[in-house]
Formats: C-alpha cells, sequence, structure tokens
C-alpha cells in the first residue's frame, strides 16, 4: 500500500476566524499539511456556520481536515452534554451507578444523536471524520462494562445467562463487542453519507483498551483509518530513559502498523506533544524517529503549541512547537530522500542525456 506522508496537529483553541487564520499559517510554516478540528457537541449548537468557515478557511491554506468527536460521548474530551438531555442514556456500572458523563453506546438515543453530529459535520464541510479513542468507561471491580437494562438484555443474548452472572473476561469481551457494534453504526452512517472514517485506539488498562479492540476494530468495513497514541509522558510515569522512549513507542507504531497491513486499512499515529515537564522535551524528537523508523507516514501530534489551550499543556509551550517544527521538517526530509532513493532504485525514469 503506497504511504503519502502526512504531517499533522490537533487544534482545539478557540473560534475566532482570525485567530485561527493566524494559527492555520502557523500549522502550514511548522511543515504539516494535516489538521485535526475539533467539533463539540457545543459547536453543533452554537458554532456550525462558524466550523464550516473554519474548515474552509483551513483547506484554502492547503490543509487536509479531520474533524474530531471530541466529547460527544464523554471521551475524550472529557464531558459530555448528551447526557444532560438524556439522562435515561447514561451508562451504568454492575452495582447501578450511572456515569454521569459517559452515554450507553447500544442506547437508542445516542445513536440518533451521532447521526446527528455526523449530519452536522458534514453540513459544515467536513469530509473526514476522525473517531478519538474509542472506549467504555471502566469500573475498578468490573473492566468497561454497562449494565443498563439495553445491555443487560444483549448481554444475556449474546452469552445465554444473567449479565450479573457473567465472568470478568465475558465482561470485557462484551464491552469490545459493545464498542464495535456502536462503531460498526457510525462509520456505516458516515460512509453512506461519502464521508471517510479514521480513528485511534488508547492503549490503556483504566479503560480495558487493548490490541484486541483495535483487532475488532479493523475488522469494520468503512473504518478507514485506524491508528493508534503510544503517549509515554504522564505524571505516573516521571523517570524514563531514551531508549525507553524509543522502544516503546517503536513497538506500539510497529504493532499499529502490522495490524493495518493485515486488514487493508491505512494509519495515523499520534505523537505526544504535550504534558512535558522542563528538560523531557527532547524525548519528542526520539519518539517522533521511532514513529517514522516503524514505517509510519500518517504522524500528527496532540497537540497545537505543545498545548497550550489546555490544562494539560507543556511547561515549555514555544519550545514545543518550536521542535514540532523541526520534527515535521526532518522527518518530510527523510520521506523525500526515501522517495527519491527509491526511484532511483527503480529505474523506472527517462535518461534524458
Amino acid at each position: 500500500m503506497e504511504r503519502k506522508l502526512h504531517l499533522g496537529t490537533a487544534y482545539h483553541c478557540n473560534r475566532i476566524l482570525r485567530h485561527v487564520e493566524e494559527d492555520m499559517i502557523d500549522i502550514v510554516n511548522h511543515h504539516m499539511n494535516t489538521v485535526v478540528h475539533m467539533f463539540t457537541h457545543n459547536d453543533m449548537e452554537r458554532h456550525r456556520s462558524v466550523l464550516k468557515d473554519i474548515i474552509s478557511m483551513s483547506e484554502s491554506l492547503g490543509l487536509d481536515v479531520w474533524l474530531d468527536n471530541w466529547g460527544i460521548d464523554g471521551g475524550p474530551g472529557d464531558k459530555c452534554h448528551f447526557t444532560a438531555y438524556h439522562p435515561e442514556a447514561k451508562m451504568v456500572f454492575k452495582d447501578g451507578t450511572s456515569v454521569p458523563l459517559k452515554p450507553c453506546y447500544r442506547h437508542p438515543a445516542f445513536r440518533e444523536f451521532t447521526r446527528e453530529w455526523v449530519d452536522a459535520v458534514q453540513d459544515a464541510g467536513g469530509k473526514t471524520l476522525f473517531w478519538d479513542e474509542p472506549h467504555l468507561t471502566a469500573s475498578p471491580e468490573h473492566g468497561p462494562a454497562c449494565f443498563c437494562p439495553i445491555c443487560r438484555q444483549a448481554f444475556e443474548e449474546r452469552f445465554g445467562h444473567n449479565m450479573s452472572e457473567g465472568s470478568e473476561d465475558e465482561y470485557k469481551q462484551f464491552g469490545n463487542e459493545t464498542i464495535a457494534d456502536y462503531f460498526r453504526f457510525a462509520t456505516d452512517y458516515a460512509h453512506s453519507k461519502g464521508l471517510k472514517n479514521t480513528g485511534c485506539i488508547m492503549f490503556s488498562p483504566k479503560v480495558g483498551s487493548d490490541e484486541s479492540l483495535t483487532d475488532t476494530l479493523m475488522a469494520l468495513p468503512n473504518f478507514d483509518s485506524v491508528g493508534c497514541d503510544p503517549y509515554w509522558v504522564s505524571s505516573k510515569n516521571p523517570s524514563i530513559t531514551a531508549e525507553e522512549v524509543y522502544d516503546y513507542v517503536y513497538k506500539k507504531t510497529s504493532g499499529n502498523l502490522s495490524m493495518c497491513n493485515k486488514y487493508g486499512k491505512e494509519h495515523n499515529v499520534w505523537l505526544q506533544g504535550y504534558h512535558f515537564t522542563k528538560g523531557r522535551e527532547e524525548e519528542m524528537v526520539i519518539a517522533a524517529n521511532a514513529i517514522f523508523d516503524a514505517g509510519a507516514r500518517t504522524i500528527l501530534s496532540w497537540s497545537f503549541r505543545g498545548g497550550e489551550s489546555n490544562d494539560y499543556r507543556a511547561e515549555n509551550c514555544d519550545m514545543i512547537w518550536e521542535l514540532q517544527g523541526d520534527i515535521m521538517s526532518e522527518l518530510r526530509r527523510r520521506y523525500f530522500c526515501e522517495t527519491l532513493d527509491s526511484i532511483r532504485k527503480s529505474g523506472n525514469y527517462h535518461d534524458y542525456s
């Protein structure tokens, strides 16, 4: 499968057009050709025409535009407005506790809202959807599974016994199947509207996501590109060597690309560009080269200017952003050298001497 170079970043900073335009030009000047804009529930209700202008303006500057389902189902983005409108559609833990900001992926009301979101993105001129980190909120006791009445019935039909009597392995399998069933519905609907579906999987035991979920989502016919975000910097991981950064990121990227090749999918791999404390910034350079060395050619950073507009921003956003520009420039140089070398070796060119 031919792999063109796509370099980009996620953007969720503001909705003031003159400032957005300045930032899009800044992204282009940092050697990127792709931007991932957030399209939130709030955007649906307050910024539809503004998002239409932002998408059009970004494309006019030569950027490919992806639209992120940020916050529409409680994660990523942490908050979900939908459950305030439809409290009956909340995800439920085994003990009966509802999850305030996470809807049940099987609930009809949430699926209808998903259709509305896809329609809103298309009406704004979107062409590529980015389904960001599909997962269910996991309870400490029972993992990522919803125990609402709809899910209890589906579980009993699937496994032949009451859900309260299920095993941990069954809960995990059912949780993955719930995610897959929702995204089969969502990607099929988007595909029917002529939209492309991309997404990435977050590897985290906290939400029960692992390679088995990647395998399940890869098999969906209209999930066109499935990626991963092998982030390594967190408050729980204050010390890590350069060798460990390279090895971790390389292995996760290689695994994702192997699955993409198996299912004939495109890929996307995310470079961590936020949450850095001072002195750790250079690890981003190591990780970027690990991603490229593993074979990824769609590489995006989370996020614009080191996450400057978020609480998880890097301590030195200016340095991170300049490093991101240097990284993207170097990856572009490596790609062009690789392409030129391949052309020379193939001999498929005319000798005009």
